[in-house]
Order: structure tokens, then C-alpha cells, then sequence
């Protein structure tokens, strides 16, 4: 293929490589300006690599990769809690229960280690534990039998499992087909806390290091639990939780938690009744306590390794996923490991900014999508140009705001190299990012004076991560409020994350500006029963009224308690109706201008939201919609709140949420110090350079406006543009 000019700068781009295409790759590296070099799961490095670039990257498995160790210690296979299906007892006879029902067996098997101990048969009519002597194990074929069930009753059985096939691993042998490849086998992952898998992975880390001298960052993938990942029996996709814990547990491990904090967990804190502890959950204490317990146990077994690495003079760098269980980088054990870096999969401006906030490390690296595979390249409807299209523009917002040091992609790149259309538009990529390196002088942006607030019940532990299930994958329920951090990670606002305990205990802190709380009823976001304790409310409402903003989005502070489900409807000054209250009369009125709704057009697309039957009972309407309110403002005390039934990510929302909260925290003359006219576009001010950046986040030519410093520049902007102004 004709490849593009040479860059106009080089550096900060990681490129993919693989064995076969020494001169392909050259090309490639020079185009591209990429100073670093990596392989991915499945490829391995060709020895040109040292002599391409400044520094190899090479994947790393410390819990799996090596078949031979795995095959001959199979006791130290990694568990896994699971829930089996419900089954009714539809009589008096005897229940048969199958555990293994609807799982994928090429990757679990029951564990039957102290199964009295481990195991739970449970009534979920009752919610009553069936005592062990109450139920029978046939081990040969997995099926658990209960002799006098109550009829009628529902019955499940959680158990642990034993993982047979490493769940990245696995994905990737049957998305990339290697099924037909008889060199791949199905690696068996291991569990670093089984005897004697902790001496294996030190000294076979030593001895890959010895062996490997060209790599330079090794790029751990991740470390030893992965994400909940659980495919049914056709091998598709089953349950999916990018931040679920019910694959680090092992009688070790449940035995060590309870010598530790002196009571012992139930196999119903993993399963969680089937929602398996998702962060929608608003987490249990024993279930804060597990994510500690693992958590301190990950970071310190992940020095040693790093150490090992920093030993035989090598960077150490992690995979912001598959095995990233106890890792989670805004823990407050995560500093301790060393690490020099972090890099992961940029899905959203939400996720790039997870990972360019990331404290503690040297540097942050981001992957842009498509990942070089079939599935995209060689694949009818495959786009990979649209794809970098959509992954550049929406992660461009976040690099903006908080730039990451590094990007790169991942994947086979001779799939790539079929397209050359995808290789010029990568190439314009990799020059636009490092652009904001040199244009912004190394500085970040001017924010606003004051800090916006999101309120739940995980605070900083999931900072950037709200509405999430499968990183940044679309969910009907998530869109509507996983908006809320889609908009602000591009926008001009320092925002902390913080959890009802921290507000409970030291209220809301002083450089808060305007607080937001988003999300649906009984979820861990809008936070379901802490709404009970009357103190948390107090706390708030006494804050607003001193002047503090406040903005809910859906149904924010919802329980039913003292007549209102809104616990917090005085100071949003709307109230969500439960069918309770329909024979009371209500006048909407809708006011169609106001400072918040300038940018809106007469429709507000609220996406699924609170989904209707939202009535004012003091604000201001500026939304209504077949009766329900999707926008409202309203006064309280000396402070104000914004009311929004659903926020999907638009570009439009996005300036609404901007203009919402300059005008909650009660400063509207922001809106008119950096901005621009059209709300496709944003705006950067560097004062240290005295040079504003704006970017156009459309598919369609735009003219707008841009104000600042006293000063007004009318641009013309191409789709997907951006633009450097100096300002004299």
C-alpha cells in the first residue's frame, strides 16, 4: 500500500506489531510517528522491534499464559461464585437442580471443595437458607436434589466453580476464530493465592525477563482476578460486570477474610440473589469489606512483581482491564504498588478520562478503538474508519480537559494495513494528539472557580465510572445518566467524586460549587434506602439554602418516606408521582426562555429517564413533555437546583449541563468569559500561553463564534475539526 507523508512531529504513539512484516511495519512506524512498540494477545514481537523505536512494550500474564504449570497443578485453578437458575418446586416431589444449567462448561466447573461450607441452597420465596442436611450433592453429575421442597417455593443453589478457560483468552479465541489454529490451546488460569502459584509467577516473571531483553515497559495484563465474566452455554456473553469481584474469591481466600475481620462470608455476599454485587447494587458492608480485603492482598503481590521488573531495570505497566480486579486506580491501596503506568481502551470521553486522572503513576496511555481484529477489518458492515472517527471525537473532549501522555492502538496490524484510507486517518489522529501536547505548552486548561460534586454511594473509588456495566459499551437503562459524566469530562469544570458516607460524616466540602445527583431509584447512584437517615437530607438542604447548586437527574434522592418520593423535592422543587397521588389537581405551566434552556430547541431529548409522571411543586418548568417535567429550575434559601428527568450525551445536553450549572452555583456571567456560539463546538483557554484551542464535536461543517479575554473570533470549522488561535 502508498502509505502517507512522514508526520510533521513524532513521539507519544505506542503501534502494534507482529511477526512477517518487517518492512510493512517500518513504513508504518515512520507514518504514524510512533516511538514505542507492542504485541498483542496472540502475537508475538519480530526482532526488529528494538531497532524501530525508543522503547517495546510486551504483554505479561501473571495468571495464566503458562499450560504446562497450569495442567499440572489443576488445585490451583481460579474460582468463581455463581447463582444457579431458579427452579420451582412445582409439588411435593423432589427437586432436582442442575448448577450447571445455562453456564458455558468449556469455562466452569462445580467446585466441590468443603462444598457444605461453601455452597448455599436458598428458598427465594422465603429468602430462608435451606440447611445442609436438608439437601444432597450428586457430584458425578452436578446436580443438587432437595427431598421435601415447599411446594410452590423457588429454589436456587450458589456454588463455587472452578474457572477452566481464562475469560479474556477465551473471548479472544472465539472472536479471532482459533478454533482453527491447532497451535492455540484454552490457557487455564491460576490463582496467585493457591500454593504453589506464588513462587511459579516471581520466578517465572525472573526468568521471562532474562529471556527477554529487547522489552523495555512490560505491560502487565493485568494482574490475578479478572471482571465478572461469564459466558451460557452456546459460548456467548451470559454476565458481564467490569467491576464485579465474584471471581477472586477461593476457600483460601474466604478462609483468610474471616481469620482477619472475625466473621465469615456467605456464598449469598458474592451472588447477591443473581445480581452478583453489580455497581448498580448499593454495596454491602461485607461487601466494602471484600473489596478492601482483595484489594490490599492485589497491591501488595503486584509490588512484588513490579519491583522485579524495576529490579532488572524495566518500566512497569498495567491494563486498565481483564485482570484488573483489586486494582481499581482511585483505590487508596493502588499508589502503593509502584507502577510507572497505566494504559487502557478509550470507549468514551467518560473512560478516557478514568484513565487520564489516574493518581500515582508516571504516565497514562490510552488505546483507541478499533482494535485491529476480524470482527471489524474483515467483517461485512465492518467500519474501522468510522470507528476511529467515533473513538478520536469523543475521547478528544477528555484529552483536552486532562491530556494523556500516550496513545496508541492494539490489535493484528496487518489487518490494518489492508485499508489504507484507516492508515491516513490514524496517521491524522496521532497528529492531532500530539498537537495538544505542543500547542498547550505541557499546561491544562482554565476551569471554572469552583468544583462540581457527583454524589453516590461509591465516591472516589469510581471516579469517572458511574452507569458503567460493560466499560463503555451502550445500555438502554445507563444512557440517560451516564451523560451526566459523558458531558463533564469535556467540560471546562474540576470534578470530585464523593460518597453519601463522606457527606454524612463531614458534609459537603468547601470547594464544592454545585453537588449533582443522578441516577435511578434504589440504585447505588440516586442511592435507595441511605435516603432513610434523615441526616443526609438535613446536611443538603442546608447547604443549598446557604447557597450551595444542587442538580438531580431521573430520580435523585428516591425514597418513599413522609408523603414525598423525592426526599430532596423541596429543593428541586419537583416530586415524582407513584400513582399514589392522581386525585390531586396540577397546572403545569412551562416557561419556554431562560437562561439554562437558551441552547435547547423547543424538544429536550431526556432519553429514558425518569421515565414520566415528574410533577413541579414549586420550580420553574422549562421542559414539559405529554405532562411530565424534563427540566426544571427552582430557588432555595440562598441557593439553587436543577432538575433534569434523563441527560443522554448529546452535544447540546452537554451546554445545557454547562449552562445548568454556572447558573446553580449562580454565576451565568462564566457562560460569556470562554464561549462559543455553536454548541457543537467547545473551547480551551491556556492562559499561560495565551492561546485557546476550539474543536468541533460534529460530522458537519460549523461556524461559531468564540468570546473571551473581552475579545470575539468568528471560525470556520470542517467536520470533526479544531483549531489554535493565539490571543494578543
Amino acid at each position: 500500500m502508498t502509505m502517507p507523508p512522514a508526520p510533521r512531529t513524532t513521539g507519544r504513539v505506542t503501534m502494534p506489531i507482529q511477526e512477517g512484516i518487517d518492512e510493512q511495519i517500518r513504513a508504518l512506524c515512520t507514518v504514524l510517528g510512533a516511538d514505542a512498540v507492542r504485541n498483542s494477545d496472540g502475537t508475538w514481537l519480530p526482532e526488529i522491534a528494538s531497532e524501530l523505536v525508543d522503547k517495546v512494550y510486551s504483554t505479561y500474564f501473571p495468571a495464566r499464559g503458562d499450560q504446562e504449570f497450569a495442567l499440572a497443578h489443576p488445585q490451583t485453578l481460579v474460582n468463581q461464585y455463581l447463582l444457579s437458575a431458579r427452579h420451582t418446586a412445582l409439588g411435593t416431589a423432589a427437586l432436582e437442580i442442575d448448577v450447571m444449567e445455562g453456564y458455558f462448561r468449556d469455562q466452569f466447573a462445580p467446585h466441590y471443595e468443603r462444598y457444605e461450607r461453601f455452597w448455599e441452597v436458598t428458598d427465594r420465596t422465603t429468602g430462608q437458607v435451606v440447611p445442609t442436611e436438608n439437601w444432597q450433592l450428586d457430584r458425578q453429575r452436578g446436580v443438587v436434589t432437595i427431598p421435601q421442597p415447599t411446594p410452590w417455593h423457588e429454589y436456587t443453589v450458589a456454588f463455587l466453580a472452578d474457572q477452566l478457560w481464562d475469560s479474556t483468552q477465551m473471548y479472544n479465541y472465539i472472536t479471532n476464530n482459533w478454533q482453527d489454529d491447532p497451535t492455540r490451546v484454552k490457557e487455564r488460569p491460576y490463582d496467585a493465592r493457591k500454593h504453589p502459584v506464588w513462587e511459579h509467577t516471581r520466578q517465572a516473571l525472573t526468568d521471562w525477563l532474562e529471556a527477554h531483553p529487547e522489552v523495555d515497559v512490560v505491560r502487565f495484563t493485568t494482574f490475578f482476578y479478572h471482571f465478572t465474566l461469564v459466558f451460557n452455554e452456546s459460548g456467548k456473553e451470559k454476565f458481564v460486570d467490569w467491576f464485579g469481584y465474584s471471581a477472586s474469591v477461593s476457600p483460601e481466600a474466604l478462609d483468610a477474610f474471616e481469620a482477619e475481620y472475625g466473621y465469615a462470608l456467605r456464598a449469598e455476599d458474592f451472588v447477591d440473589a443473581g445480581y452478583y454485587n453489580c455497581p448498580f447494587r448499593s454495596p454491602s458492608p461485607q461487601f466494602l469489606d471484600w473489596i478492601d480485603f482483595t484489594s490490599r492482598f492485589v497491591a501488595a503481590k503486584a509490588k512484588e512483581l513490579v519491583d522485579i521488573a524495576h529490579a532488572n531495570g524495566r518500566e512497569a505497566m498495567m491494563f486498565l482491564g481483564d485482570n484488573w480486579i483489586g486494582t481499581e486506580p482511585y483505590g487508596k491501596y493502588f499508589p502503593s504498588i509502584g507502577l510507572d503506568a497505566v494504559v487502557g481502551s478509550a470507549g468514551s470521553a467518560a473512560t478516557t478520562r478514568l484513565i487520564s486522572d489516574i493518581p500515582g503513576v508516571k504516565y497514562t496511555e490510552v488505546r483507541f478503538l478499533p482494535y485491529f481484529f476480524p470482527d471489524v477489518f474483515n467483517h461485512e458492515g465492518g467500519d474501522p474508519v468510522g470507528q476511529a472517527n467515533d473513538s478520536w471525537l469523543t475521547s478528544r473532549r477528555a484529552i483536552v480537559r486532562h491530556p494523556l501522555d500516550r496513545m496508541g492502538y492494539g490489535g493484528y496490524v496487518s489487518l490494518a494495513l489492508e485499508f489504507p484510507e484507516f492508515v491516513q486517518r490514524i496517521a491524522q489522529i496521532c497528529q492531532e494528539f500530539r498537537d495538544i501536547h505542543e500547542f498547550s505548552g505541557g499546561n491544562l486548561p482554565a476551569n471554572a472557580p469552583f468544583k462540581v460534586g457527583i454524589l453516590n454511594a461509591w465516591g472516589k473509588l469510581r471516579s469517572w465510572q458511574t452507569h458503567m456495566v460493560a466499560h463503555a459499551l451502550w445500555y438502554k437503562a445507563c444512557y440517560s445518566y451516564v451523560g451526566v459524566v459523558e458531558a463533564l469530562a469535556g467540560l471546562p469544570f474540576e470534578v470530585e467524586f464523593l460518597s453519601f458516607d463522606e457527606v454524612l460524616d463531614q458534609g459537603v466540602p468547601k470547594d464544592i460549587g454545585v453537588l449533582i445527583n443522578a441516577g435511578a431509584a434504589g440504585t447505588a447512584f440516586s442511592g435507595g434506602k441511605v435516603w432513610d437517615d434523615p441526616r443526609l437530607s438535613e446536611i443538603i438542604r442546608a447547604w443549598v439554602a446557604a447557597g450551595g447548586g444542587f442538580i438531580g437527574v431521573g430520580e435523585p434522592s428516591a425514597y418513599s418516606k413522609g408523603g414525598a418520593f423525592l426526599q430532596l423535592s423541596d429543593v428541586l422543587g419537583v416530586d415524582r408521582e407513584q400513582s399514589l397521588s392522581l386525585s390531586t389537581d396540577r397546572y403545569p405551566v412551562v416557561t419556554a426562555d431562560h437562561y439554562v434552556s437558551a441552547d435547547l430547541d423547543s424538544v429536550f431529548d431526556d432519553g429514558q429517564g425518569a421515565g414520566g409522571d415528574v410533577f413541579a411543586t414549586s420550580a420553574q418548568i422549562l421542559r414539559l413533555k405529554e405532562g411530565s417535567v424534563q427540566l426544571a429550575v427552582n430557588h432555595y434559601g440562598s441557593g439553587r437546583a436543577v432538575y433534569f428527568s434523563g441527560l443522554p450525551y448529546s452535544y447540546v445536553n452537554s451546554r445545557t449541563l454547562q449552562r445548568a450549572l454556572y447558573w446553580a452555583a449562580n454565576r451565568q456571567d462564566l457562560i460569556e468569559q470562554w464561549h462559543t456560539s455553536h454548541p457543537a463546538t467547545e473551547v480551551a483557554w491556556y492562559p499561560q500561553v495565551r492561546r485557546f484551542l476550539v474543536t468541533n464535536n460534529s460530522y458537519q461543517a460549523v461556524s461559531t463564534s468564540i468570546c473571551g479575554q473581552g475579545q470575539t473570533w468568528q471560525v470556520e470549522l470542517e467536520p470533526m475539526g479544531s483549531c489554535w488561535m493565539d490571543v494578543n
